[in-house]
């Protein structure tokens, strides 16, 4: 039998107005991701926060105690819920993910959150290959333009160009109204 948990990646203070990163539509998201949240808090599923720390002491973002590296208040961990602190894009890499969903006989992921083409990528290609079956719930995500050989490219198509390869071979992509309304688990 199947059993899903929902994972939060990053969605820190850093990425929103006046942040060191700041994304595009980073509230929309981040509610979104609030209210995946309310419905796993309801329903007494698993659940992960996962939290990016810089390992450079005197970084711009995510330096360990700063306001910027604190979970956004639209996603704030209550007291008992697991939280892992990771220094790497992918959420599985150097922390006890895997340990804590293989413990709590996990087999389905959802996964929200932030950057889109970092660290949803990143954990949710590291998810399949670790035999997870994935959803990412592609509103409750947000990401950033990014510039390549002078050339801007849109937050916009970033996200759903990562989000398309995702749903290639990695995993289902659907909105939040989407997946409250399948409720089936």
């Amino acid at each position: 039998m199947s059993k899903t948990a929902l994972i939060i990646v990053d969605i820190q203070n850093d990425y929103f107005e006046n942040g060191g990163l700041e994304l595009v539509n980073p509230i929309e998201a981040s509610k979104n991701a609030g209210r995946v949240l309310e419905h796993f808090r309801n329903e007494n599923l698993p659940l992960v926060h996962v939290q990016h720390l810089s390992a450079e002491k005197e970084s711009p973002v995510f330096a360990v105690g700063s306001e910027g590296v604190k979970i956004h208040e639209n996603v704030q961990p209550l007291e008992g819920e697991k939280l892992v602190q990771k220094y790497y894009p992918n959420s599985f890499r150097e922390t006890d993910l895997l340990q804590y969903l293989k413990d709590k006989n996990v087999t389905d992921l959802v996964i929200t959150g932030m950057m889109t083409h970092m660290c949803i990528d990143a954990t949710t290609r590291a998810a399949f290959d670790l035999g997870f079956k994935c959803t990412v719930i592609s509103d409750a995500c947000a990401t950033r333009d990014l510039e390549i050989d002078g050339k801007t490219v849109a937050a916009d198509d970033v996200h759903h160009a990562f989000l398309a390869a995702l749903a290639f071979a990695y995993g289902v992509i659907m909105t939040t109204e989407k997946f409250l309304s399948k409720n089936n688990f």
